[in-house]
């Protein structure tokens, strides 16, 4: 996978995904990187509840995911990140194990449990 990171002015600074462009800037008009990979992560989840709600033709309205970080008051970064899938009282209690199943799969949690090397460099264009 391969995608383009540019500059198109101010502060601003754009991921292109085939025919997708993802904003981020640093002056409220678009979320931050950080800010954008953090929902990522509950998204991710989201993603594999709604399938497993999808496939088994049970309704999704009234849940939602509410993300919680608890980060580090020495190197304030984030050493535990909460994710509480909140279901209405009519959402079939037999099936609240299966949905942190479900949103445990998420891959852009497993991703970071494994974390990837980084190799950055700097390259002249043809």
């Amino acid at each position: 996978m391969e995608m383009d990171i540019v500059f198109p002015g101010g502060a601003r600074v754009d991921a292109l995904m085939g025919n997708m462009t993802v904003a981020t800037n640093q002056d409220g008009t678009a979320p931050t990187p950080f800010a954008l990979f953090l929902a990522s992560i509950g998204t991710c989840a989201g993603i594999y509840v709604l399938g497993f709600c999808q496939h088994r033709n049970l309704p999704t309205d009234g849940i939602k995911i509410v993300q919680r970080l608890h980060s580090s008051a020495v190197t304030r970064m984030i050493e535990r990140i909460d994710l509480d899938i909140v279901v209405p009282p009519t959402f079939p209690d037999k099936y609240y194990d299966a949905l942190v199943r479900a949103a445990d799969q998420c891959a852009v949690k497993k991703h970071m449990e494994i974390a990837p090397s980084f190799n950055v460099t700097t390259k002249v264009a043809a």
